[in-house]
């Protein structure tokens, strides 16, 4: 496999950690130079390993992966998403400041990189090498996540809470598709 078509897959990957970084910075929550690296360290990280976890996982696990990959996708997703909503409309002050902290993180990170884990097998099944490819997804994701983080603040400031609510329905439309795409599959 060559690089432009790495390449291309590693964009596809990582539009779905553009699109929550987006709305994490738009929601005002996630503010300075420690949170954006943070969101864009964990997400080009859990993207470059879940190829790799997909790829040595190979045909053994493939058929329990497949039956539930999109479901934990779109819980998660769904969940931090209400969260989100519940704060823009007053109703989670008691919700966590950051959402590049703790739990949250991981279960973001999780949630935009079980495609990663699909990608991985298919590549194992394919007999490509898995660490070049691997490591230009985890790259893509965390410069296209940085970026994410980075405009969404900036029209975070413009539309204010509007935009944490926009953010909030904005990954549970991106779990919907997930799980909408797994299941017409």
């Amino acid at each position: 496999m060559g690089f432009f078509g790495i390449l291309l897959i590693a964009l596809g990957l990582a539009m779905d950690a553009f699109a929550v970084c987006l709305a994490t910075g738009a929601s005002g929550k996630a503010k300075g130079a420690r949170p954006t690296f943070r969101l864009a360290f964990h997400f080009g990280l859990f993207q470059f390993a879940m190829p790799i976890l997909g790829w040595y996982a190979g045909t053994r696990i493939a058929h329990l992966i497949e039956s539930s990959d999109h479901w934990i996708a779109f819980g998660l997703l769904a969940f931090v998403g209400i969260r989100m909503l519940r704060s823009g409309l007053g109703a989670g002050e008691q919700l966590p400041q950051d959402p590049t902290r703790g739990w949250t993180l991981i279960a973001l990170s999780v949630a935009t990189s079980i495609d990663a884990l699909a990608v991985g097998l298919s590549l194992a099944l394919l007999q490509v090498e898995i660490w070049w490819p691997s490591a230009v997804i985890g790259v893509v994701a965390a410069v296209l996540s940085f970026a994410g983080v980075r405009l969404g603040a900036r029209l975070g400031e413009i539309f204010g809470r509007r935009m944490e609510l926009a953010g909030g329905l904005l990954l549970i439309l991106i779990g919907a598709k997930i799980l909408v795409d797994h299941l017409a599959a």
